[in-house]
């Protein structure tokens, strides 16, 4: 009886956790229960993702129905972009390690000082991105494999994507702020904001619903920049009108300060090139798909691609509670919590991956099945997401040991381990298997989980010996 008791008491603690997390009630995340802070952090954290990953099902689902030249100038876009993505979460990694720092320091006014600088670089960079996007869409499309009837049909939607590139840094950026000073449901209304809207418009546009003129391809772009953007004002809404708590933005902020950009830059450009030499090796993995499979082998791994991030994505989420709870404890100076909090959190994460893991093992035919009936799509999909889906246990345990590093302010050491496991690893072993050993693109699919295993021991390895602990934001 009193076990029983017990175990209601348990799970009424953790659904009161829950309706907090998601009220965004302030909480010192330096103090108190570990377990209670990431249930408060990773909830709001996960669930931010997760839409964003439902979306990215429902937009493939949706324009998969267009035909695999579609599906091919998704995946190839998507890949570019990934370089964009690289920035934006290089900029917010900055900006959340310096922002949790101040917080865990208990100084709101210097947090709040570090957002908007960030928030001002960014603006800067992005002007260049978009332009170069809409300029050069076809030519990018081309080095990437396409074919001049892909080319043809695929620019316009290539050139409205790249072209909304700033949408796509300041959501990520703004967000990164907020998580930093521990406001986590914040972020996740926005995202969930900006992924209902395209949850709605992709289809309406694509196939011409109600009001909506039927816009193909193109209507899938505009749908994704114009909820983007929503997200991006409802972000911006509750960052200038004076939040409760931490985040209280001054005339003062808004003046350039270089001193803190100085700072700014140091964290976000090993971060911004972990994540190019991670993505850009994903770019080469899908050019070289491309070229050796044809049109249907890169529309399958394209399918398979988007249901690998609809279940990465929350675990990201539960990563980047790792993030903020070790950069506001080291601020706090309680170096074991900071530590605890980050092996308490990995452990989570692998028993969700390992979950997914045998999900895709099984499952995995059934689940593309899903998006194409077209059989060499279907064929090359399920033998890409039943591959790749085997280092699912060691995606988990790699991403929360990189985030940790991140939080802490130690961006150089994951960009090294992404470097040597990426580029002198993964893209070689790729290579190898696709052109030595002739296996095709089954090749280049095995090259996934055999880096990305590596990757996360390394990870491990460098979080152990305990040198993110000394690090200066």
């Amino acid at each position: 009886m009193l076990k029983q008791t017990t175990n209601t008491n348990r799970v009424s603690h953790f659904f009161s956790l829950v309706k907090q997390s998601l009220r965004g009630d302030e909480h010192d995340y330096t103090q108190g229960s570990i377990r209670s802070a990431i249930v408060l952090l990773a909830i709001p954290m996960i669930l931010e993702l997760s839409l964003e990953s439902v979306f990215a099902l429902v937009d493939i689902f949706f324009v998969s129905k267009l035909g695999s030249n579609a599906i091919q100038t998704v995946g190839l876009t998507e890949s570019v972009i990934t370089i964009v993505y690289s920035l934006a979460i290089g900029l917010s990694t900055a900006a959340t390690a310096m922002v949790a720092r101040r917080v865990g320091e208990k100084n709101p006014d210097a947090a709040a000082h570090a957002g908007m600088q960030a928030l001002i670089m960014s603006l800067i960079a992005t002007i260049f991105i978009s332009v170069a996007g809409i300029i050069f869409a076809p030519e990018i499309l081309r080095i990437m494999g396409a074919t001049q009837e892909v080319v043809e049909e695929g620019t316009i939607f290539t050139r409205i994507m790249l072209g909304g590139s700033v949408v796509i840094i300041l959501l990520f950026l703004i967000n990164g702020i907020f998580r930093g000073a521990g406001n986590a449901a914040i972020a996740m209304r926005s995202l969930w904001l900006a992924s209902i809207i395209n949850i709605f418009l992709c289809p309406a546009l694509i196939n011409g619903w109600g009001p909506f003129p039927e816009l193909g391809l193109k209507g899938a772009a505009i749908a994704t920049v114009i909820g983007r953007g929503t997200g991006v004002l409802y972000q911006c809404y509750h960052l200038f009108r004076g939040q409760k708590g931490t985040i209280n933005l001054r005339k003062e902020h808004f003046i350039i300060d270089f001193t803190i950009m100085r700072s700014l830059v140091k964290i976000a450009w090993p971060a911004t090139f972990q994540f190019i030499i991670a993505s850009g090796s994903w770019i080469v993995l899908t050019h070289l798909v491309a070229v050796t499979g044809g049109t249907h082998a890169s529309a399958g791994y394209q399918i398979a691609i988007r249901n690998v991030v609809f279940f990465i994505l929350p675990a990201w989420g539960l990563s980047n509670a790792a993030a903020t709870l070790v950069g506001q404890n080291l601020g706090a100076k309680q170096v074991y919590r900071a530590e605890k909090s980050v092996l308490l959190t990995t452990k989570y994460n692998a028993i969700f991956m390992t979950g997914v893991m045998l999900l895709f093992i099984f499952f995995a035919k059934p689940i593309i099945s899903i998006f194409t009936q077209v059989p060499e799509d279907l064929k090359f999909g399920a033998q890409a997401l039943q591959i790749i889906g085997t280092g699912y246990i060691f995606y988990g345990i790699g991403m929360v040991m990189i985030q940790a590093l991140n939080g802490a302010g130690d961006t150089k050491t994951p960009t090294w381990i992404n470097f040597f496991g990426f580029w002198l690893f993964q893209i070689p072993l790729a290579y190898f298997l696709v052109k030595v050993v002739k296996m095709g693109v089954v090749g280049a699919f095995i090259a996934i989980p055999v880096a990305e295993s590596a990757l996360a021991l390394a990870a491990w390895y460098y979080f152990q010996k305990g040198k993110w602990k000394e690090v200066k934001v």
